[in-house]
C-alpha cells in the first residue's frame, strides 16, 4: 500500500529529474546528437530572454553591492541563488514572481556573509533598480535590423508582467517587439519546458523559433523542446560544456544579425 503523499512526492521526483536533465543537458542525448551539423532554416520568429541578454545589469550590480556593504562582487553568487529557488517554487508549486525570490535570495547571501540586511532594503535594492536598466549598445541597432528583415520578435523573462513592461518603457524597447511573455502566465519559471511551449502558441512549429539568450541554462531548456538556439556571449557569461552546442554563438546581437540566413 503507498504511504500518503507518496504520489505527490513521486511527481515531484520526476519533474525534478526532468528540469534537472534540462538544466544540465548532455552531449550523448539522440536529440543534441541530432542538431549536429543541421541546416538551419530563417527562424519566423525570434524569442529574446530580456535581463542581461538585452538589458546592462550594471546599475543592479552597484544597488545590490550597496545592500551587501559594498560587496559588488557577490552579485553572482545572488543571481546563481535568485535562479536556484525560482526552481525550488517551479518544483514545489509554490509560485513567487521573480522580485520576491529576488528579494529572499539577497536576505539570504547576506545572512550567509555575516551582513546584516533588513527585508525592505532588501526589496527596494532590486525592485527600484531593475526596471530602470539600460540596454546594451549594440541591442537597438540590432532590434531595427531584425524589424527591418521581417522577423517577428517577441520576449520571454523570468520577470513579471509589470516588471518587463516597465523594463521595455525605460530602455526604449517597447515598439520592437510584437508580444512580451512573462513566465509569471505559467506559475513556472525558465528552462521548465512549459514556458518555451507556451510562446509556441504563436502557431510555430519548434524549429521554426530562435531563442536568444545569455544564459547557457536558457538555452538548454529552448533546446530541449527543439528551438533553434543562439548564445550572446555578454561579459562573464560562458556556454556549459556538457549541453549541445548552441546553433549560433555571437559576440553580439549585430553579430546574429549577420549570421542569420535571410528570410
Amino acid at each position: 500500500m503507498k504511504q500518503p503523499g507518496s504520489s505527490a512526492r513521486s511527481s515531484l521526483h520526476t519533474r525534478l529529474l526532468f528540469v534537472l536533465f534540462i538544466v544540465l543537458g548532455t552531449v550523448l542525448s539522440p536529440f543534441a546528437l541530432a542538431q549536429e551539423g543541421r541546416v538551419l532554416a530563417a527562424p519566423k520568429a525570434i524569442i529574446f530572454d530580456v535581463n542581461e541578454t538585452l538589458l546592462d545589469l550594471a546599475p543592479l550590480r552597484t544597488s545590490v553591492g550597496k545592500a551587501l556593504n559594498g560587496r559588488e562582487d557577490l552579485l553572482s553568487l545572488w543571481f546563481s541563488t535568485m535562479l536556484h529557488y525560482s526552481l525550488v517554487d517551479t518544483l514545489s508549486n509554490d509560485y513567487h514572481d521573480f522580485g520576491q525570490i529576488g528579494a529572499a535570495a539577497l536576505m539570504m547571501v547576506a545572512q550567509s556573509q555575516g551582513i546584516e540586511l533588513e527585508a525592505e532594503v532588501a526589496r527596494q535594492s532590486i525592485v527600484e533598480t531593475i526596471t530602470k536598466l539600460p540596454a546594451h549598445d549594440d541591442v537597438v541597432p540590432g532590434l531595427k535590423a531584425l524589424t527591418a528583415g521581417g522577423f517577428t520578435i517577441v520576449s520571454l523573462t523570468n520577470s513579471s508582467n509589470n516588471g518587463v513592461t516597465a523594463q521595455f518603457e525605460y530602455a526604449g524597447l517597447t515598439d520592437y517587439f510584437e508580444h512580451r511573455y512573462s513566465v509569471e502566465d505559467v506559475a513556472a519559471f525558465k528552462p521548465d519546458p512549459r514556458t518555451y511551449e507556451w510562446v509556441l502558441e504563436l502557431g510555430l512549429k519548434p524549429e521554426e523559433v530562435l531563442m536568444v539568450a545569455a544564459h547557457a541554462w536558457d538555452l538548454a531548456g529552448a533546446k530541449a523542446v527543439g528551438l533553434q538556439t543562439a548564445f550572446i556571449a555578454r561579459e562573464g557569461t560562458v556556454l556549459y560544456p556538457l549541453t549541445s552546442r548552441p546553433d549560433y554563438v555571437v559576440e553580439n546581437l549585430l553579430q546574429l544579425v549577420e549570421e542569420l540566413p535571410s528570410k
